[in-house]
C-alpha cells in the first residue's frame, strides 16, 4: 500500500481494525446502500462503525493510491454519494479488478486534517472483501456533467464524465497534478476585489466550485511521464476535453483521478507584443540572475543556475526575452548583488546582450542596492537616452532587510527630451518564513508580510515626492514586483495616493503576469504619475512564461525560444516623451 501522501491516522486506524473480524461473528448485519455510510453531510453519520457495502469496483488503485473505488446502484437520495473508496486489509489475496462486484466487510473511517473538513474521501478499511457473482451484472454507468456541481460532496467516490470544456490552470509535474476549472481561466480574487470584502468572497466561493483537480491516480512522485497528456504538457490556458475518472478528495481538494487519457487542445505561443510611442520601457522579474564568480566557477549558487551549462542557457532565454521586447530600457529584478565591476551579473548580462552587436549599457549605483542577496537593477540602450544626473537609492525601515532597496534613475530621449525618472522595486515575498505580530497571515487573502509591503509603498511615495534624484521632472514610472496583486493594500494605496496603473490607462483588459495554485494575477505593476500618464502610447505583457510549463524552463527541458525564461511575464511600454 503507498501511503507517502496518506494521512497518518489511517495507518493507526488500520492497526486498530486488526482484531475486529471477530465483530461479524457475534452481531448479526447486512448489507447496506453505499449513500447510507456517505450520508448527506461532510462527514459519515456511521464513521468509526462497522459496515457491509456491496458494489462495483470502478477503479482500482491499489498500487497507486492504496486502495480501490466501490460503486452501487444508489440509494434514490440525490444528496448521497453512491461510491466510497476501501483500503484492502494487507493479508487480502482477493483478486482486485475493475468492474468486478465485491462485498466489503469494515470500519468507516474519515481522515480530518483540520478537525472540521473532510481531508480525504470517505473511507471503509476493510478486514474482509468477498468477491460477489450476481445474477444480472449491471455496469456502473458515469454521471454525466456539464457544469459544475453545487456541491461536489454527492458525487465524491463516483464514475463521472465531463462533457465540457476545461481550462488548464497548470500542472505540478511533482504529482501529475493538472489544476482546471469549468467556464473559463481563474483569477486570484485581490487581483480584482479588495481582499475581504464581500465581493472578493463571491471570487473564493465561485472559484471554488468550478475548479477540479486532474490526478493520475497515484502518490508516486516525479513520474517520467504524465500518462493522461499522452502529448505532454500543455501551456495553461489549454482546453481540454473528455475528462473521465472518479472523484475523490485528498489533500485539501476535490479531484478526478482520470481512468481515461485527457484531449487537449493547446493554445498558441503569442508573438512578442508591440507597443507605440518613441520610447519602450520594459520591466522584467528575472527568478535569480546568478553567475557564480563570474568567472566559469562558483556553482552551485544561492539561487538559479546550479551549472554554468545551465546559467548559459538560462542567460540565453533572458536574453531572447529582452530583444524580444525592443525596449530602450529595462527595470530588472532578481539578479544577483553582486557588485557592479566585469564579473557582476548584470554586468555580464549586458555583455550578453551586446554579443553580436548592441548598446546596452547599466545604471551602477556603486553598492548594492542594498544588502540582499538579490537586488534590482536598471539598464539602457546608450544611442536611444541618457541618464540624467546620479542613481537615488532608499535604505530605510523594510528596505534592504526584507523589501529590496529601489533604485531610481532620471534620463532623458536625445539632447532635448524631457527628462523622466524610472524607480525599480521589488517588495518583500508573500513567503510566511519568520512572519510574526501583523506581518503574519491575517487570513484575507494577503498572505504574510502585507503590513510590511504596505510600510515599503507608503514610504516609496513619500521619498518620491522629495526629488530624491533632484531633476524636478514631474514624469515618473514606477515599476517592478510588488508581491501584491492589483486590489491587495500597497498597490490600492499607491493608486489611492495619485500613481496611475499604465494598465488601466491603457485599457488593457484582464492583464496578468503571473499563474499560482492555478489562479491568475499581477504581483507585477507599472504605476505612472498623472504628467506621464499623458504620455502612455501603450502597454503590454508578454505571455512568455507564466503560461509555460515549469519544465520547460533552462533546468528542465529548455525548449528552444525564451519560453519560461522566467516564473514571471515581462511587459513593455510605450511613450511619447
Amino acid at each position: 500500500m503507498t501511503v507517502s501522501r496518506f494521512h497518518a491516522s489511517l495507518l493507526l486506524a488500520l492497526v486498530c481494525a486488526c482484531g475486529a473480524a471477530s465483530t461479524y461473528a457475534a452481531v448479526k448485519r447486512s448489507v447496506i446502500t453505499i449513500g447510507r455510510a456517505q450520508g448527506r453531510g461532510d462527514r459519515s453519520p456511521l464513521e468509526g462503525q462497522q459496515v457491509i457495502v456491496q458494489g462495483t469496483i470502478t477503479g482500482n488503485f491499489v498500487d497507486g493510491l492504496g486502495g480501490f473505488f466501490l460503486q452501487d446502484g444508489g440509494d434514490g437520495d440525490a444528496f448521497t454519494s453512491d461510491a466510497l473508496f476501501v483500503v484492502p486489509p494487507k493479508a487480502s489475496k482477493t483478486k482486485l479488478r475493475t468492474g468486478d462486484t465485491v462485498r466489503v466487510y469494515g470500519r468507516v473511517f474519515e481522515d480530518a486534517g483540520d478537525g472540521k473538513s473532510v481531508g480525504t474521501s470517505t473511507t471503509v478499511l476493510a478486514e474482509r472483501i468477498e468477491p460477489v457473482k450476481p445474477a444480472k451484472p449491471v455496469p456502473v454507468i458515469p454521471t454525466v456533467l456539464t457544469a459544475p456541481p453545487d456541491r461536489w460532496e454527492v458525487l465524491e467516490g463516483m464514475l463521472v464524465m465531463i462533457d465540457a470544456p476545461l481550462s488548464l490552470n497548470g500542472t505540478d509535474a511533482r504529482y501529475a497534478e493538472t489544476s482546471a476549472s469549468f467556464g473559463g481561466r481563474l483569477w486570484t480574487p485581490s487581483e480584482i476585489f479588495a481582499p475581504g470584502s464581500e465581493r472578493f468572497q463571491e471570487v473564493v466561493r465561485f472559484n471554488a466550485r468550478r475548479r477540479i483537480v486532474l490526478d493520475d491516480a497515484s502518490n508516486r512522485r516525479d513520474p517520467k511521464t504524465i500518462w493522461y497528456m499522452p502529448e505532454g504538457v500543455p501551456r495553461s490556458g489549454s482546453i481540454a476535453s473528455g475528462a473521465q475518472g472518479i472523484v475523490d478528495q485528498r489533500q485539501g481538494s476535490y479531484r478526478l483521478q482520470l481512468t481515461v487519457p485527457l484531449e487537449t487542445k493547446p493554445t498558441a505561443r503569442p508573438a512578442a507584443p508591440k507597443v507605440a510611442g518613441s520610447l519602450r520601457v520594459a520591466v522584467f522579474n528575472m527568478e535569480n540572475l546568478f553567475n557564480g564568480d563570474g568567472q566559469g566557477s562558483g556553482f552551485p549558487t544561492l539561487r538559479g543556475a546550479k551549472t554554468p551549462a545551465q546559467l548559459k542557457a538560462q542567460t540565453d532565454k533572458l536574453v531572447l526575452t529582452l530583444k524580444g521586447l525592443n525596449a530602450d530600457i529595462a527595470a530588472l529584478m532578481e539578479l544577483e548583488n553582486d557588485g557592479y565591476g566585469p564579473q557582476s551579473s548584470i554586468a555580464q548580462f549586458v555583455d550578453a546582450l551586446n554579443a553580436g552587436g548592441g548598446d546596452w549599457r547599466y545604471i551602477d549605483a556603486q553598492k548594492g542596492p542594498g544588502s540582499d542577496e538579490i537586488r534590482v537593477g536598471l539598464i539602457y540602450r546608450k544611442n536611444r537616452v541618457s541618464p540624467v544626473g546620479k542613481p537615488a537609492v532608499l535604505e530605510e525601515g523594510p528596505f534592504g532587510a526584507r523589501s529590496r532597496v529601489p533604485l531610481a534613475q532620471a534620463f532623458r530621449r536625445g539632447k532635448n527630451g524631457q527628462v523622466f525618472v524610472v524607480v525599480a522595486n521589488h517588495f518583500k515575498s508573500k513567503g510566511c518564513t519568520e512572519a510574526t505580530g501583523a506581518d503574519a497571515d491575517q487570513r484575507d487573502g494577503q498572505s504574510c508580510w502585507n503590513a510590511l509591503r504596505l510600510d515599503s509603498a507608503q514610504r516609496l511615495d513619500a521619498w518620491l515626492k522629495t526629488d530624491p534624484t533632484g531633476q524636478r521632472s514631474d514624469k515618473k514610472l514606477v515599476v517592478g514586483d510588488f508581491n501584491a496583486y492589483a486590489m491587495e493594500d500597497p498597490v490600492r494605496t499607491l493608486r489611492e495616493r495619485g500613481w496611475k496603473d499604465a494598465f488601466t490607462v491603457a485599457k488593457v483588459p484582464q492583464p496578468y503576469s503571473y499563474l499560482y495554485g492555478g489562479m491568475l494575477g499581477r504581483l507585477d505593476h507599472a504605476l505612472l504619475s498623472p504628467a506621464l500618464a499623458k504620455r502612455l502610447r501603450g502597454a503590454a505583457e508578454w505571455h512568455s512564461n507564466a503560461d509555460e510549463p515549469e519544465a520547460e524552463g533552462y533546468a528542465g527541458n529548455d525548449i528552444e525560444g525564451p519560453w519560461r525564461s522566467s516564473d514571471h511575464d515581462p511587459m513593455v511600454l510605450g511613450f511619447d516623451l
